[in-house]
Order: C-alpha cells, then sequence, then structure tokens
C-alpha cells in the first residue's frame, strides 16, 4: 500500500531534526563574527577532508541516482554504472592535476578562473550557461525525480512534494556552505544506510521468490541467472540501448569528457575543495572516489531485480502508467512500498537525503556564480561582503522557486537520468575544450575561449537533430559520441583560431609548477586500490 506508517514518520522526524538541529549547531558555533562572502560560499578552511569527501558525494548522489539509475538498471542493466566507476577514475586525476591549480591560483569560482585565464567575455558567458543549466536541468530534475518518489511511497500530492523538498533545501542552503558541509555528512550515512536496506530487502525478496528462503547472497546468484543480459558493461552495436551507452566509448570517449566537465570544471562540485588546503582537498576527493564505487550497489541493483521480478509475473500495474507504457523510473519507489514499517521510514529518510543534500549543493553553486560573476561585475561593483552574501541567498530563494514551478513539465520523461547526461552533456564538450587548453597550451587565446563557448550548444544541437532534419541522411550518433565529435571540433576551431593570431597578441596565464602535482604515499596507494577495483569490476563484466 502506498503509504508511509506512524514508525516511518518517526523515523523520518527524527532525521529531520538531527539534521536541523545539528545545521544549527554547526551555524552557531562556526559562524564568522561578520559575513564574509568566502566564508558563506566557501566556508574557507572549515572543511575536514571527511566532510569534504561526504558534501561531494551527498551532492552528487540525489534522486537521479536512486530513481533515475535504477529505473535505468531496469532498463538496460549495470551498465549504467559506468557513470559511478569512471567518474572514480575521473576523480584520481581531479586530484592530481586540476584541484592543484585551482589552489595555487586562489580560485573560487569557474568563471573567475575563465576571466583569470582569458577576459570577462569568456568568464560572463560561461556564467550565463552553468546558471541556466543548474536551474533549469539539475535543479528541475532533482525535485522531479524526489517528489515523484515521495507521492510514490506517501499520501501527499505531488506538488506538495515538490513544495516541501524546495523549503527544505532552501532553509539548508541559506546557512551557508559549513551547513551544508557537515550536515552532508549526516545525509550521506543516512543515504548509505537507507540505500543498502532497500538494496538487501530487494535481494532477499527475490530469492525468496526462486525458493531460496531470502538468502541474499542467493538471491546476487538469481540476478546473474535470471537477467545475463543485464551485466554487460560494454554494449555492441546490436544493443537496443547501444545509443545510450555506445561501446567502448564508455571507457575511451564520451564518457570522460562527461566526467571531467562534471567532476573538475564544474562550480556545483569543485566548491567542496576549494575552501581547503591542498592535502585536505586531495584526501577529501579521494575519499569520495571511494564511496562513488558504492554507488551502484544502492542505486543500480535494485532497478536490476525489479527487472527480474517484473519478467517473473511481479508489479506489472505498478511498473506500468494509465496507457500501459512500461515506466523504469518507477522501480524505486515500487520497491520502496515493500519496506516494512520503520525500514521504509528509513529508505524514505535517505531519498529525502539525498535530494535536499543534492539541491542546497547546486543552489549554493548558482548562489556563488551569481554573486560574485554577475551581481558584483555588472550590478554592483563596490558591493561589501554582507551584500554579497544578501544577493547569494536571494538567488537561493529565487532560483530554487523558478525551478519548482518549471518542474513538472517533466512528468512526460521515462528515464531522467538519461535525459540529465544528455542534455547537460550539450556544454560539457566546449566546457572542457575551453578548460584544458586554458590550463596546458598557453597560446589559447580569448577569442579562441568565446567562440568554443559559443559553439558548444549549436554544434551539440545540429549533431542531435540533422538526422530528423535529414530523413535519415546524415547518421544518428549516440550522445556520448556526439560529445566527442563536439569536443574534437571545438579543440580544431580553438587551436587553429589561436595559430592565427600574432604571437605578441596578450595571453594572460595561471602559475603550474611541477611541485604542485606531488602526491603523498598514502594517496598513490589509495589510488592504486580503486584502479584495481575498478579493473576487476570491467574485467568480470565485459
Amino acid at each position: 500500500m502506498n503509504k508511509l506508517q506512524f514508525a516511518d514518520y518517526v523515523v523520518f522526524f527524527i532525521y529531520f531534526i538531527v539534521v536541523a538541529a545539528y545545521g544549527y549547531y554547526i551555524y552557531h558555533r562556526k559562524r564568522s563574527a561578520a559575513a564574509s562572502s568566502k566564508d558563506f560560499f566557501l566556508a574557507e578552511g572549515s572543511l575536514t577532508w571527511w566532510a569534504i569527501g561526504a558534501s561531494l558525494i551527498a551532492s552528487n548522489i540525489s534522486a537521479e541516482h536512486f530513481i533515475g539509475m535504477s529505473g535505468s538498471g531496469f532498463a538496460l542493466g549495470l551498465a549504467i554504472s559506468t557513470y559511478e566507476w569512471m567518474a572514480a577514475a575521473t576523480l584520481l586525476i581531479v586530484a592530481v592535476v586540476l584541484i592543484p591549480i585551482y589552489l595555487k591560483n586562489k580560485i573560487y569560482t569557474m568563471p573567475q578562473f575563465l576571466a583569470k585565464r582569458y577576459n570577462d567575455k569568456v568568464s560572463t558567458v560561461m556564467a550565463v550557461f552553468w546558471l541556466l543549466v543548474y536551474v533549469f536541468v539539475n535543479l528541475t530534475s532533482i525535485i522531479y525525480l524526489g517528489a515523484l518518489a515521495i507521492t510514490s511511497i506517501s499520501t501527499l500530492p505531488f506538488e506538495w512534494c515538490i513544495a516541501g523538498l524546495s523549503v527544505f533545501a532552501v532553509v539548508v542552503t541559506l546557512g551557508g556552505m559549513k551547513v551544508i558541509g557537515y550536515t552532508d555528512v549526516i545525509q550521506v550515512l543516512v543515504l548509505i544506510v537507507g540505500g543498502l536496506v532497500t538494496t538487501c530487502l530487494a535481494l532477499s525478496l527475490l530469492s525468496e521468490k526462486f525458493g531460496y528462503g531470502g538468502n541474499i547472497f542467493q538471491g546476487l546468484w538469481v540476478l546473474r541467472k535470471e537477467a545475463p543480459s543485464h551485466f554487460h558493461m560494454i554494449f555492441d552495436e546490436s544493443n537496443p540501448y547501444y545509443k545510450d551507452l555506445p561501446g567502448l566509448s564508455v571507457l575511451v570517449g564520451g564518457m570522460w569528457i562527461n566526467n571531467l566537465s562534471y567532476w573538475g570544471c564544474n562550480q556545483y562540485i569543485t566548491q567542496r575543495a576549494l575552501g581547503a588546503d591542498l592535502k585536505t582537498a586531495r584526501n577529501g576527493i579521494i575519499f569520495a572516489a571511494f564511496l562513488k564505487l558504492l554507488v551502484p550497489v544502492i542505486a543500480v541493483l535494485p532497478g536490476i531485480v525489479m527487472f527480474v521480478l517484473h519478467q517473473n509475473g511481479m508489479f506489472q500495474q505498478e511498473m506500468t502508467d494509465a496507457a500501459g507504457h512500461i515506466k523504469p523510473d518507477h522501480a524505486y519507489p515500487t520497491l520502496m512500498n515493500l519496506l516494512p514499517p520503520g525500514l521504509k521510514g528509513v529508505a524514505f529518510a535517505a531519498l529525502t537525503a539525498a535530494i535536499v543534500a543534492s539541491l542546497a549543493g547546486k543552489a549554493n553553486s548558482i548562489s556563488t556564480i551569481f554573486s560574485l560573476d554577475i551581481y558584483k561585475k555588472f550590478f554592483h561593483k563596490d558591493a561589501s561582503e554582507q551584500q554579497l552574501v544578501r544577493a547569494g541567498k536571494w538567488a537561493v530563494i529565487v532560483s530554487m522557486l523558478i525551478a519548482a514551478v518549471v518542474t513538472p513539465a517533466l512528468r512526460s520523461l521515462d528515464q531522467a537520468y538519461q535525459f540529465i547526461q544528455e542534455y547537460v552533456g550539450f556544454i560539457s564538450p566546449g566546457v572542457l575544450a575551453i578548460f584544458l587548453l586554458g590550463f596546458f597550451w598557453k597560446r589559447t587565446t580569448a577569442a579562441a575561449a568565446l567562440t568554443g563557448a559559443l559553439l558548444t550548444i549549436p554544434i551539440s544541437t545540429i549533431l542531435k537533430f540533422l538526422p530528423v532534419w535529414t530523413s535519415g541522411a546524415f547518421p544518428d550518433y549516440p550522445f556520448l559520441d556526439r560529445m566527442s565529435i563536439t569536443f574534437g571540433l571545438l579543440l580544431v576551431v580553438m587551436v587553429v583560431m589561436s595559430l592565427l593570431q600574432p604571437k605578441s597578441v596578450a595571453r594572460p596565464t595561471i602559475e603550474i609548477d611541477k611541485e604542485m602535482f606531488r602526491t603523498t604515499t598514502g594517496f598513490k596507494v589509495a589510488a592504486l586500490i580503486i584502479i584495481g577495483i575498478l579493473a576487476a569490476l570491467y574485467t568480470v563484466f565485459w
């Protein structure tokens, strides 16, 4: 029955009180005597490595993972885990190469880096791009999937779920990055425990269905036996989901563009580490990489379990819409409804924790970019620290309100996770090209960077819709391959434009020296362990 019991409400109420009380405690214990923009937006020097790592994961894992990734697990299987496992490898590169550059050059926002390396015009164009994507793609999809899940397991109307999540996230965000960072530790603990509880129940149910008495390890064996097609990491062209995960492109192509742009050039993510020293930032990032390895266990496996159960006659009504179409994103909410009272409350709290933490992280990044890169530059150049913080708080409220109003328009989606990846991928190639050339090629000009920024969406759009416009005369590339093509074209355009300009043209550079990239023995050991685990996973599930 789609209804929370009294025990579930008690568990959820305890979670809410603990998060609110701890956030209030952190806010009053660690707040500065005077309002500081760096303190509010970055929690400068206040976050420990475990808080940074937890906050990275809490901000990244949201309803799009619990709901969207489970839905993709139902539809196409373990291969969707590539986004998580390749992210773990990407985080190692970010920790070794990119974070040292940001910290050495005292970078606080990604547009600030672009202004320092190129000029204000490039910075402003990308700042606007990021704000639009954060509000109209990220915030809306997170709120939509969260509201979908909550309304599926409770009696609350969809619109009230949207309002509740938005208000809860605003309250957390207005406390600043310190409150977000430290409350994220609780959020991560809750979402991992709740996610593991749901996964174990799913495997137990599967085991019982096939006559093994609820043994979760037997459930894993049944899963492999009953859904062999769902345990391949690399698809060939005959697979119906090849366009979602096109073969080796997930290892050597567009997946790297997607991940490097997201984890290395994204305010929403890097902001957690920008206020720390290098050692603390690196330790936090590698902690996040280890946590990333766990995500498929709590997000993808439940979707595959629901696929097997559905194939064996269960949950036929729950997994379809009113028109009788299968809705993969119903997998996780349906599974949560099977939990007994109390445990259902734990899973509900875990889901809410993931949603609120991710919304708070996104909203804080929106406020940071708007305040420091838009408001201060164009509206109030002499703004005081207090005025910047106030502008940031208003940006949080307005952006969340806009997202809440737009969210209902997403109700027609089947696999929201794929929607998010594809449309964020429209700007990812341009972002990565601009940053990589800005880091490592001194001749890259501001004009080339601006051209790259302006061309990334048109090229991505043409590659996506040209097959339709030409009635199939132009190849219909998978979106990860479109990202690779767009990235390659932008690199060529930017390199040619930079070479055509005389060497005498001033090209601002950033400080880089070899000492920045040295790592400790402990970091190297941890990195080798992660690489070894990834190699084993891809060998087993090739």
